[in-house]
């Protein structure tokens, strides 16, 4: 029997609310607010009343939800993730709507659009790693993909460790030797050469597996290259793939996408189009789960110092910092034992960065757009580094 059916019987039996109240340890307020409700609802005040407010002014507004939902159903018909933290970016940077990621679980939840997948590992039991910076392991391997005319084609990619930014993506009727060594090549051109390389043991990366006396330890075209130019050669163990999970996943992606073109490609030649067109997204306009406050790649990639050939020590004069700009526009530094702020604007109080330091030398970025919001040389008389310009707000331009 509950205890609200216990005190009412007992009020009602002859006892006193404040007897009552102290043999229930409750209090004779609620006594008395409870035999109201029993004398104006009857027994419907033996159950306990819904604690729900009746209004809740930061909800999400209904616009809001319109927006959410239709964010969802844009980003899945076009074969992206369609996940609360990429439509909380979208939000943000699209629409300039500020939504928590729970919220916008809560919306899609309670419109019936996730669907528990129990078969799911939890994302506690990754064991994640990473470079430490661009360029300091390059990631490769290819896939399959059937043309809507039948053939099967093979694309190659070139995915940066560190950023997740796409080097290269090729497609080609059979990778050879020859072509991981000219797509190889070519990204070295267009960004540099990377400290060390990562594949699996296919014999287009690798002939150190390869049997017989003629294989065993010869070396390959793009092995050959690698020592040429200092790079590390890294490969996983056989049956390991996870071990190059970073391009192995965005090849998941990338033939999703493909998938969820309403044109499938015929030829060599339009597949490859629709893959460059994915690449540009994929790099320049599509938030990334996995790196800080879901940058694009292409933010990451550009923004920090990249690793060479034969340079992987971590003991160097550069160092990259993560602050946020507090509310009257300034960041702190600490060089040589002393601390010196730095001024940037409160235009973007709030704002979280990445300060680029190398020496005396300071670049502060957007950590989100890649935006340089300041770049100096630290003048260490002076504990204040102004901007130079006027104090108050910019003036409005006409």
């Amino acid at each position: 029997m509950s205890k609200r059916r216990l005190v009412i019987t007992a009020v009602l039996a002859g006892e006193t609310q404040s007897e009552v109240a102290r043999r229930y340890g409750v209090s004779q307020g609620w006594v008395s607010r409870l035999m109201a409700r029993y004398r104006r609802e009857g027994e419907a005040a033996f159950e306990p009343q819904s604690r729900r407010p009746h209004s809740s002014p930061s909800a999400a507004s209904a616009e809001t939800v319109e927006t959410v939902l239709r964010l969802r159903k844009d980003l899945t018909q076009q074969g992206l993730d369609a996940g609360p933290e990429t439509i909380g970016w979208h939000l943000k940077h699209h629409h300039h709507i500020q939504v928590s990621r729970a919220t916008i679980s809560r919306i899609l939840n309670r419109h019936g659009l996730v669907v528990p997948d129990q078969s799911k590992r939890p994302r506690s039991s990754f064991i994640r790693f990473e470079a430490e910076q661009p360029n300091e392991t390059w990631q490769s391997d290819f896939t399959h993909y059937r043309l809507a005319t039948g053939p099967d084609i093979e694309i190659l990619s070139w995915l940066d460790d560190h950023s997740r930014y796409v080097l290269s993506v090729t497609a080609h009727h059979r990778v050879t030797g020859p072509l991981v060594l000219a797509t190889f090549r070519a990204a070295v051109d267009l960004h540099g050469c990377p400290a060390s390389t990562l594949t699996d043991n296919g014999m287009v990366f690798t002939t150190r597996l390869s049997g017989g006396p003629r294989g065993a330890g010869t070396r390959n075209g793009f092995e050959h290259e690698l020592r040429r130019l200092g790079v590390l050669q890294k490969n996983s163990r056989p049956n390991h793939p996870t071990t190059c999970g970073k391009v192995e996943r965005f090849q998941q992606t990338l033939k999703k996408w493909l998938h969820a073109q309403a044109d499938q490609p015929s030829t060599l030649a339009e597949l490859q189009a629709l893959i460059d067109v994915f690449v540009e997204t994929y790099n320049h306009h599509r938030p990334h789960r996995s790196l800080p406050h879901r940058a694009t790649p292409a933010t990451v990639y550009g923004t920090r110092p990249k690793a060479e050939p034969g340079d992987r020590s971590s003991d160097t004069h550069a160092r990259v910092r993560t602050d946020r700009i507090d509310s009257g526009g300034k960041v702190t530094l600490r060089h040589a034992g002393q601390l010196y702020s730095i001024g940037i604007g409160r235009t973007h109080a709030r704002t979280r960065v990445l300060l680029l330091i190398d020496d005396l030398e300071i670049r502060i970025i957007d950590a989100a757009t890649g935006e340089l919001l300041r770049d100096l040389v630290l003048d260490i008389s002076k504990r204040y580094q102004g901007t130079g310009r006027p104090p108050g707000p910019l003036p409005q331009k006409h």
